[in-house]
């Protein structure tokens, strides 16, 4: 397939597009929730699992790998960008975790972090997810960006594999937004629409990532090392200890695995 097109696009709107797409299977996600009221325990903790692992892998091969190698053209100490990029995205959402009020799936409202509220228990437990999708948003609008300064075949297929992982991954969090909140007492539509809000912040962090590493060209080694750091953050913070919420962690554990290889797949076929 010719993607000459593609690449002739302007990045910023590839990285709209790209993101709206993610947000679009988080929707598809929330709409399990015209199909069931409850998610088995197993088959949730196994989806956080492969998301989990899609995460994992994408930011290494899709940010941090890319961001080591563009370091070495430069002329830069590889690890520099690499180092201070990733722990400036890990305690980018550490900071974004204390001050944002959010409420993680299955604990008490007791358990709420952040700032202290009085929202309600529906609102902390989106906010969570959206929390997640940040760096996912953040991530993709970093990669496409990233063919204004590096415009090849292989760049942009780096750039959809992705995207496409990060879709395959916001699959399960639409469904654990939507159905608990199902379960609590929400209609359907409701609890669809909540689900599917959750994800609107990846098209704004998409814009945002593309736009400035655009603008500031110097910044993108450390631009995909932000965005790889604020990923593991998710996922040590929030995935893991969720998705091993229960008896049969195997499940979960086996479910990382699975979306860690994906999403190699995805990146190494492609990219």
């Amino acid at each position: 397939m010719n993607t000459d097109w593609l690449l002739d696009t302007n990045p910023i709107l590839l990285a709209l597009f790209a993101t709206l797409f993610t947000w679009g299977v988080t929707a598809l996600g929330a709409a399990m929730v015209f199909f069931f009221k409850e998610i088995n325990k197993k088959v949730l903790n196994s989806m956080l699992g492969f998301a989990a692992g899609v995460m994992i892998a994408a930011s290494f091969w899709s940010l941090l790998n890319p961001a080591i190698e563009m370091a070495e053209k430069t002329g830069t100490p590889s690890w520099i960008p690499a180092v201070v990029g990733f722990l400036a995205g890990g305690a980018f959402l550490l900071l974004v975790d204390k001050v944002l009020p959010h409420l993680h799936l299955g604990l008490p409202d007791s358990k709420a972090e952040g700032i202290k509220t009085s929202w309600h228990r529906s609102i902390l437990l989106v906010l969570a997810i959206t929390l997640h999708n940040i760096p996912e948003g953040l991530a993709v609008g970093v990669a496409f960006g990233a063919l204004a300064s590096n415009a090849e075949a292989g760049s942009l297929a780096g750039a959809l594999a992705l995207a496409i992982g990060i879709g395959l991954q916001n699959f399960p969090e639409g469904a654990a937004v939507s159905i608990p909140l199902r379960r609590e007492g929400f209609s359907r539509l409701k609890a669809f629409n909540y689900g599917q809000l959750s994800g609107i912040v990846e098209p704004i962090a998409g814009v945002l990532g593309a736009y400035l590493v655009l603008v500031i060209t110097p910044l993108l080694p450390y631009a995909l090392s932000f965005a790889a750091g604020a990923m593991i953050f998710v996922v040590v913070e929030e995935l893991i200890p969720e998705s091993q919420n229960g008896s049969d962690t195997d499940l979960s554990t086996i479910g990382a695995m699975f979306g860690f290889a994906t999403m190699m797949l995805l990146d190494v076929a492609l990219g």
